[in-house]
């Protein structure tokens, strides 16, 4: 929804009939991930896409059909053949997409919208398959627990409710089915993937590069002046001069957080990974050689950790790729990281 979000909320300013095309469901190889959204206008306005143009022709006339209709559609698309190829995936995967018509976000689309700009954390519930009342329905679930929206399914509202707040702490988009034959879409929200980097050396500007073209959300944290500063890293999108351990502590470690510490120095790297080891962060890496990181261990285990808090430590950082330049390495850290994010 954020990357069609600002063509969404022009054309329903403009109040341009359309529809909204989401990926419920893939199998296989699928060209697009679950909960990729496209939204078409009756005038031929399109943003996003579902299956980056394997079936998007298809799915655009679906999605006029919807329109006029005002009910929607549950559409599987599988392998193109030679009669077919224009409306099949090419790939070898299938994807599930649910067509519904723009009217169906009315009653969540203001707080939608505020909360994607303003960074909130929430899981929007829509009804796929289900009885006379339920179509067109949707949910909104905000991570403090505060609903808008009603899926007219009262009986299952609370159930649904716990569900969408555990998709939401993972992370994670999928169908969930309930009694009565009722299936409903729970697509999370939470905070965008962010890359923490302890240590303003030479290997911290293309990881930083690297990362910002992966999507993350860069902060590094050096208190050197000699190596945190803008002119060593214009392109980071939050520098932090101080201590570790109180950048750290003033910083929301959850499942979106990613941290590496790459300074060498014990000074800067054992406090970090004292408080990064005990976060919830997705990941902690550390920059160094094996028996660099034998020392490392034996100081953190020395200062409390525990044997489970030191096992979600990956060091020697990064998958081994055999690079060696910096900007190898970088992309050797990135790989496991993004390795990490897609594994859980």
């Amino acid at each position: 929804m954020r990357d069609v979000l600002d063509k969404l909320d022009q054309w329903r300013e403009s109040n341009q009939d359309l529809a909204i095309t989401t990926v419920v469901e893939t199998w296989g190889s699928a060209p697009r991930p679950v909960g990729s959204k496209m939204v078409i206008t009756m005038a031929g306005g399109i943003a996003g896409s579902v299956s980056a143009g394997c079936v998007e022709g298809a799915v655009i006339q679906e999605a006029q059909s919807v329109i006029n209709s005002g009910k929607p559609r549950l559409i599987e698309f599988g392998v193109a053949d030679e009669t077919a190829w224009e409306v099949g995936l090419a790939c070898g995967g299938k994807i599930k997409v649910f067509i519904e018509p723009g009217s169906a976000l009315d009653s969540i689309y203001n707080t939608l919208k505020d909360n994607l700009i303003s960074g909130k954390t929430f899981a929007t519930v829509t009804t796929l398959e289900g009885g006379i009342g339920t179509i067109n329905k949707k949910m909104l679930i905000q991570s403090d627990g505060k609903v808008v929206g009603d899926l007219a399914l009262p009986e299952e509202a609370e159930f649904i409710k716990e569900k969408a707040l555990e998709f939401l702490e993972n992370g994670k988009n999928g169908i969930l089915s309930i009694p009565d034959e009722t299936k409903v879409f729970v697509e999370s929200y939470p905070l965008p993937s962010k890359l923490i980097i302890i240590g303003g050396g030479h290997l911290s500007d293309p990881l930083v590069s690297i990362a910002n073209a992966a999507g993350f959300e860069t902060i590094l944290i050096d208190p050197r002046g000699a190596f945190a500063n803008r002119e060593r890293f214009p392109h980071v999108n939050n520098l932090i001069r101080q201590w570790p351990q109180d950048a750290l502590s003033n910083l929301v470690i959850d499942r979106s957080a990613f941290i590496v510490v790459l300074t060498h120095d014990p000074k800067l790297d054992d406090p970090a990974l004292i408080l990064a080891l005990k976060s919830n962060a997705r990941y902690v890496g550390a920059l160094g050689s094996r028996r660099t990181n034998q020392k490392r261990v034996e100081r953190l285990r020395e200062a409390g950790l525990t044997e489970e808090e030191l096992s979600h430590l990956h060091a020697p950082i990064g998958l081994e790729l055999g690079g060696r330049s910096q900007s190898e390495i970088a992309i050797s850290i990135m790989a496991e990281i993004i390795q990490v994010k897609n594994s859980e």
